[in-house]
């Protein structure tokens, strides 16, 4: 039996980075080009392994670490002291007894330092021997602060939430002894920024700090300490100092006790209180979702592996932040938090996480129709310090709920049908038409996407007026929407909804995108323009995202907007409207519309043919005369279309009442060499009513299906124990698909995998059988693609319900099977159809 290897996804990882096309991008993309530059700081990646370490540590010493977004007039600005950033993926490692299960890490302990700074213990000083955190995953504190899913050693707490430790002192504590707990985080940590926090035991402290001995038993001493709900969010570094008669002691500084500190949705004092239980598990724990994409009648769904408790991923997500030069004092606003995300996750401006590319050339990275998932995104950004090559809305969408949601936001993935995509901040979709209703392109600017994915993340807006709390936009792919800045958001849905554009931040972009009026203009004699028609339901028709508790989708559309048509939907569009550079734009309408026009297409597979049509029926009492042109060219799916290749032209003459079909065939050879991204087709119909002077137009778009890949578990899944997956593909097209490749991941069962398997020819039909270990029990997801040049946006995933292993807990091992690995595959067999 032939086998198939897995490729070394790194050997064209720096390649990709490196070689990124030169000047601006093409209008396929609309955007500028992203001149790739070195990293700011160098950044280990989590879990190196042992044959990876001397090669990386080689190339960052030939990079200089000077050249970090530090700026001098702020000491909080920029990276964490040197060793703190990214040490929590290294430091304290990962223990685990025979069984597999988390064991207690041992107590910290340390030679101490006197007032002095000499290292004297003078006698009768109060020393402290250790402390314990209680930060393994089955301690209380992990599991009543909801952080017992991260795959990390140290502690993690939501603030605004105690929780306990143990303090080993060197001799029974005393009632009059004085013991100060201190958190410090940046490089300059001052106690008027918060990034020096000083809490004196049993005696309260500010802005809801504190500390109280819950039990002294001999020499150690019980404590519960109480985090500010307004604290930063970020990896503290933690230390205690005890002061007596005979002088000061402080515990040195030790990275197996730093602290992160997150967001906390279960607290009603944090502006991000979340306060529904069955939406806190779904928008803040649950570490899958699916993603919406396809047209409005032709809807795809994929499943998104977020990852966000991985390990690695709290790190890189910190590491946005202080790749950003974000001062730490900022880091308690969720808002701010927010928009830095938002600005952060694509690369432009700032060198931020993912590439964007919407050329159709992907050759330098990766297809972003080939990502399942988050955490390979993240781990190289923060292993590499590159941005990563390629992403579009999806995966700019995907990465940032696992932002999100990794630093404790309440945070969903929504899908925005026939997008809008608003250059002139006229708040209409303008299309521009000449006499003889030929479109004209040099004018016609404004786009129309077939879907758009973005962010809605839940928080208080305490700089708004009361009434734009809840759901905010975020979106972070990157569209120059802020005052000529790569980010959106955050945009009170609110606001959006009434059209309130003036209200910060970017909403008139947002509510363009959902909710503005699609404009046809016709050119007249003396040169002005004229509307001939308006689509008042055509933009925003769907906006969906993930259920809660369940895989359906959900329609959120009426969160978004009034009912179109309705009194309070046409006042929004008309209040954004008068905001806009259009604001007259309604006081010329002029329109008859006698004849009704329906646009049909058929539910078409890849490499079938198909026929799309268009239903005429006149509405009126008399004969009407029918000139009607269709255009039929593909489209990527932000709206851009490519050269038309088929067009057909007919008169249609309609009785009183009579209804009449317009049809047009479409062979597979005919568009098989015009297909993008996507395999999205954009039919445009115009035309007039010769008795009335009536102006026809529609633009539809449609989508050709691609197959699914079929995951079948083969046996039980046990916590620690090997278990296979057998993974069944057909190519659907008559021709052989080339430099396939294949990924897979899904938390607590894989870490991303790559396997590259070469040609599938036509028709053929392969299966693959793959192993794993899961690590964690529970229901999982475990997510496969498949992309080629001549095929993408296929993909599969099935449920994996993991049972504990003998003992119980969890099973973690440095040989993750990550991108890089070199294991063979099997191939169980391979044939025709």
């Amino acid at each position: 039996m032939s086998t198939w290897e897995w490729g070394e996804s790194s050997s064209r990882s720096m390649e990709a980075s490196l070689g990124m096309m030169d000047g601006p991008r093409s209008d396929m993309g609309r955007w500028g080009g992203n001149p790739l530059q070195p990293p700011t700081t160098p950044s280990p990646e989590p879990e190196p392994e042992p044959d990876r370490r001397s090669h990386r540590r080689g190339f960052w010493a030939r990079c200089c670490s000077c050249c970090s977004c530090r700026n001098a007039a702020d000491d909080d600005w920029g990276p964490e002291p040197s060793g703190s950033r990214g040490r929590g993926s290294r430091s304290g490692g990962r223990r685990t007894d025979s069984r597999g299960s988390d064991s207690r890490r041992p107590v910290s302990r340390g030679s101490g330092v006197n007032a002095a700074g000499d290292g004297t213990i003078r006698e009768g000083m109060l020393v402290v021997a250790g402390v314990d955190l209680l930060s393994s995953r089955s301690d209380q504190n992990r599991r009543e602060h909801h952080t017992d899913e991260f795959e990390y050693d140290e502690l993690i707490v939501r603030r605004g939430q105690p929780f306990h430790m143990v303090i080993l002192l060197s001799r029974p504590y005393e009632s009059s002894d004085r013991i100060t707990l201190e958190l410090l985080i940046g490089n300059n940590p001052e106690v008027g920024k918060g990034t020096h926090v000083i809490i004196p035991v049993g005696k309260g402290g500010s802005g809801g700090w504190k500390a109280q001995v819950t039990k002294a038993n001999g020499k150690d001493l019980n404590l519960r300490v109480h985090t500010s709900p307004n604290a930063i969010i970020g990896k503290f570094q933690f230390t205690v100092r005890t002061h007596t008669d005979a002088g000061e002691f402080q515990l040195p500084f030790d990275p197996r006790n730093e602290i992160y500190i997150l967001f906390n949705p279960w607290c009603p004092e944090d502006i991000v209180y979340v306060d529904h239980e069955d939406w806190r598990q779904e928008y803040v724990l649950n570490e899958s979702g699916r993603i919406y994409y396809g047209t409005e009648a032709q809807i795809g769904e994929r499943t998104w592996n977020y990852g966000q408790f991985d390990h690695g991923v709290l790190d890189a997500c910190l590491y946005i932040l202080d790749r950003r030069g974000m001062p730490y004092g900022g880091r308690r606003d969720p808002v701010s938090v927010s928009r830095v995300i938002s600005a952060m996750v694509n690369s432009l401006d700032d060198n931020g996480v993912l590439i964007g590319n919407w050329s159709g050339d992907y050759s330098r990275g990766t297809n972003p129709s080939a990502w399942v998932g988050s955490v390979e995104i993240l781990l190289s950004y923060l292993r590499t310090g590159y941005s990563v090559p390629y992403g579009q809305c999806w995966v700019f969408a995907g990465v940032t709920t696992t932002v999100l949601r990794c630093l404790g936001l309440a945070a969903r993935t929504v899908t925005n049908f026939n997008s809008a995509h608003d250059t002139d901040t006229s708040l209409t979709m303008d299309i521009y038409f000449d006499e003889n209703m030929k479109p004209l392109e040099h004018l016609n600017h404004d786009s129309v996407w077939n879907f758009h994915v973005w962010n809605d993340c839940w928080m208080k807006r305490p700089d708004l007026p009361s009434g734009f709390d809840g759901w905010q936009v975020v979106d972070a792919t990157p569209q120059e929407t802020s005052s000529g800045i790569f980010c959106c958001g955050p945009c009170s849905v609110e606001s959006v909804k009434n059209g309130l554009v003036y209200m910060k931040y970017d909403t008139p972009f947002i509510f363009a995108e959902v909710n503005s009026d699609k404009v046809y203009w016709q050119r007249q004699d003396d040169g002005s323009f004229k509307i001939v028609y308006v689509e008042e339901k055509a933009i925003g028709s769907l906006i969906v995202t993930k259920a809660i508790g369940s895989n359906m989708r959900e329609d959120i559309t009426q969160t978004y907007k009034h009912p179109e048509g309705s009194e309070a939907e046409r006042k929004a569009v008309e209040t954004a409207a008068a905001h806009g550079s259009k604001p007259n734009v309604y006081a010329t309408r002029d329109s008859a519309e006698d004849v009704a026009m329906q646009v049909e297409t058929q539910d078409a597979v890849m490499g079938q043919d198909l026929t799309v049509s268009v239903l005429l029926t006149n509405r009126s009492s008399s004969r009407r005369t029918v000139k009607l042109h269709l255009y039929l060219s593909v489209t990527f799916y932000t709206g851009v279309t490519g050269t038309i290749f088929k067009e057909t032209k007919k008169e249609v003459v309609l009785a009183p009442g009579a209804s009449d079909r317009v049809a047009m065939p479409v062979a597979y050879q005919e568009y098989r060499p015009h297909l993008v991204d996507q395999g999205a087709m954009l039919l445009n119909v115009s035309g007039h009513v010769k008795e009335n002077g009536q102006v026809l137009a529609k633009q539809h778009t449609f989508r050709l299906r691609t197959p699914d890949l079929s995951l079948t578990l083969l046996g039980a899944a046990v916590v620690g124990q090997e278990c296979e997956v057998q993974i069944v593909f057909k190519n659907p097209l008559p021709v052989t698909l080339t430099n396939v490749v294949f990924r897979l991941e899904g938390s607590g069962l894989q870490r991303p995998k790559i396997l590259n398997v070469g040609d599938i020819g036509g028709n053929e039909t392969v299966t693959l059988r793959q192993t794993f270990v899961p690590v964690r029990p529970g229901p999982r997801q475990l997510i496969a693609s498949l992309d080629s040049p001549q095929l993408s946006q296929v993909h599969g995933v099935i449920q994996v319900d993991v049972a504990p292993a003998s003992g119980g807990g969890s099973f973690f091992s440095d040989a993750r099977g990550d991108s890089h690995s070199g294991e063979a595959i099997p191939m169980a067999s391979r044939g025709g159809a």
